[in-house]
């Protein structure tokens, strides 16, 4: 017979609080368990008091010490002032002036001692009263650690019987089994971050209204190969929606060249540049080092779509658009051939407010690129990369359940996507090499998406099957700005 059973810990420290000359603080563990050994709590518990108290005396010595508080950065002052109860708000001479005031009315008795002293005298109200209530334990400012253990247990061999009163006040008795050895142990542990940790990183923030067991959020960081050494042969691509390549370069902080020398690409591909074919020669030499640039642009509007390719090696050829006169008018294909492979650049129509476009998307569009690209392939492998306007799975947006008739994720589209593309054979490199993983290259400039990290996934490297092996990353970069979109890359062996 097999009995399993689970056990939370939760450690919490919050702020110590000054009022009426008593400075107390809050030390709260919550235990819940069955089975367990009471030596073994307390234990426990002694070893997170001692961890808390030295956290506590590290920041009270500073009392002694003013010039340690000039010294320390506004996130550690921010930190130090969370540990005692203090307002963590403001620029860095208002968080000094803050600990300082704070520090200075703390006395020479411990903290902890004092939170000691207060429990024991909860504890003896709690044993002389006949009736007890449960009370909510204050949240603000506290950031724990939750271990959630899943203990599986065999080799039943004893009853025990568990008294318990019912609501009417009538007891009765439960006789049940209890297990004499654990067979396995499972843990898994949640932390609580603090706010603060997203504002330099809003991408680490898992943001998903569906989620899944497994589902974690990616990180370029952490999640990305080691490089290939240059005595390997390579070949790195880039892609990027700009939202209007004119505004994106006058952006103040915002360098091409900065960016280009950081990934150092070789092929970058372009999407809804807005450029007219007279703006084109005033960006053409955008790149030193990259010669070779292509651009197609809308003439059915003006501002209005356009894609390009800009290349350190140059192409074997180009073609723009798809040779369909109906599609060819808004810029959005540009295709260049190189020694062992295409590469196509292209900027998928949105279905539009109201779904206007729906119907010529997904049966004159999606058919007309599919079927192209199935003629280069009989010469060649295709690589198809930029924003093909549709997040394809639930995982790849983060609101599915509310943007089910929202161009971009409607049942169409993404049926069109698995017809006309992956069940021709082309593989999402950034799904295959992540499956499980939640990342979003786009956010909506409503509602602070990008900074709630609230996006979808609609760009990607699409490439033919034989190409799959060659494939040593398919990446996202969520940490350059600019754009409702961000870049991402492909490193393909050669």
């Amino acid at each position: 017979m097999l009995l399993g059973f689970r056990s939370f810990i939760n450690f919490s420290c919050a702020g110590f609080q000054k009022s009426s000359n008593i400075h107390r603080g809050i030390f709260a563990i919550q235990f819940r368990t069955f089975g367990s050994d009471n030596k073994e709590k307390m234990a426990n518990l002694s070893a997170s008091e001692n961890i808390v108290g030295n956290k506590l005396a590290e920041i009270l010595s500073m009392k002694d010490d003013p010039g340690k508080l000039e010294k320390m950065t506004v996130q550690e002052l921010r930190t130090a002032l969370r540990n005692v109860g203090a307002s963590s708000k403001g620029r860095k001479q208002e968080l000094v002036s803050a600990l300082k005031s704070a520090l200075d009315g703390f006395d020479d008795k411990s903290p902890l001692e004092s939170e000691k002293e207060s429990s024991e005298e909860q504890q003896l109200n709690q044993i002389s009263s006949p009736k007890r209530k449960r009370s909510r334990a204050k949240e603000n400012n506290v950031v724990g650690e939750t271990l959630e253990v899943d203990i599986n247990i065999k080799t039943v061999k004893q009853n025990t019987s568990v008294e318990s009163s019912d609501t009417s006040g009538k007891k009765r008795t439960i006789k049940r089994k209890v297990a004499a050895k654990a067979a396995s142990i499972h843990v898994e542990v949640s932390q609580e971050v603090d706010e603060s940790a997203y504002e330099k990183e809003p991408w680490t923030r898992f943001a998903h209204k569906r989620p899944q067991k497994g589902w974690v959020v990616y990180n370029p960081k952490t999640m990305r190969p080691p490089p290939l050494t240059r005595d390997t042969d390579f070949v790195k691509l880039m892609s990027w929606n700009v939202n209007g390549l004119r505004a994106l370069l006058k952006l103040e902080g915002f360098s091409a060249l900065e960016l280009a020398q950081r990934e150092d690409f070789d092929v970058l591909c372009l999407q809804e540049t807005k450029l007219q074919e007279k703006d084109v020669e005033t960006v053409r030499d955008l790149l030193e080092g990259y010669e070779n640039s292509f651009w197609t642009c809308s003439i059915a509007k003006a501002g209005y779509s356009g894609t390009a390719i800009i290349s350190r090696m140059k192409p074997l050829s180009v073609r723009y658009g798809l040779g369909i006169s109906d599609h060819d008018t808004e810029g959005r294909v540009v295709t260049a051939e190189f020694d062992s492979f295409y590469v196509l650049c292209v900027y998928v129509p949105n279905s539009g407010d109201g779904l206007k476009r729906l119907s010529y998307r997904i049966t004159e569009w999606d058919p007309s690129l599919s079927q192209y690209i199935k003629e280069l392939e009989k010469s060649k492998p295709v690589i198809l990369t930029g924003d093909l306007n549709c997040a394809h799975q639930e995982i790849d947006i983060y609101n599915p359940a509310g943007n089910k008739r929202s161009a971009g994720f409607t049942i169409e589209e993404r049926e069109s996507f698995e017809k006309n593309f992956l069940s021709e054979g082309f593989v999402d490199t950034f799904r295959k090499q992540h499956p499980d993983v939640v990342g979003y290259t786009y956010w909506g400039y409503r509602h602070g998406g990008r900074k709630l990290n609230r996006g979808w996934r609609l760009d990607y490297f699409l490439v033919s099957e034989q190409l799959t092996d060659k494939v040593h990353d398919s990446y996202i970069l969520p940490d350059v700005n600019g754009s409702d979109h961000c870049p991402i890359g492909l490193v393909l062996k050669c």
